[in-house]
């Protein structure tokens, strides 16, 4: 069965296709295999939930393909949950992982609460209905860049149990262990339940 990803960024591609790389029933496809590269959704959702949905309808509507949508990001206790869903674009429209990790590592300067949480929520949308999964990972803010592995705010995310952040673990202990492999996990055995 093949499923639209309905993102273009490179790393969660790469994270996704990972993540089924053992399943022969599901077969992914990206937007720049069917000449979509440049199809970008608003999300002007107020939640994860709702940006997710609007992605996967999105792609959906214009290909007739099923697909499926994340939208994620990192929640920081001591900011009241920023950057939430605006982690990507944190520092500014154009801003790069580097921006956004400048800006947050700045805003917490000092602060001891270093709590956050990455959360992600994936839509599925085959044009018959939608299908919901949710996936969460607890830990700690560092005060500083560690790794160069990941993307986004990996280089500054320790996970609880860890003394390393997710950009200093290779791909497969990550994605053992990620708020997107446990959202996926989910969203599989419902994809796969309805064939």
């Amino acid at each position: 069965m093949k499923i639209l990803l309905a993102t273009n960024n490179p790393g969660k591609i790469e994270e996704y296709q990972e993540l089924v790389k053992d399943n022969e029933t599901l077969v992914f496809i990206t937007p720049e295999d069917i000449g979509l590269s440049d199809f970008v959704p608003v999300e002007n959702g107020h939640d994860f939930e709702e940006n997710a949905y609007i992605k996967a309808k999105a792609f959906y509507s214009r290909t007739k393909i099923p697909s499926i949508a994340d939208d994620s990001g990192l929640c920081v206790k001591h900011l009241k949950g920023r950057p939430g869903i605006n982690s990507a674009r944190y520092a500014g429209s154009n801003s790069t992982d580097n921006d956004n990790i400048k800006l947050l590592l700045n805003e917490m300067k000092d602060i001891k609460n270093r709590k956050a949480y990455f959360e992600t929520v994936i839509c599925y949308y085959d044009g018959v209905g939608f299908e919901y999964a949710h996936g969460r990972i607890d830990g700690t803010i560092s005060n500083h860049i560690m790794g160069s592995q990941g993307f986004g705010y990996d280089p500054i995310f320790i996970p609880d149990g860890y003394e390393i952040s997710f950009a200093e673990m290779n791909r497969e202990k990550k994605n053992s262990i990620s708020h997107r492999s446990k959202a996926m996990a989910e969203i599989k055995s419902k994809i796969l339940d309805k064939l």
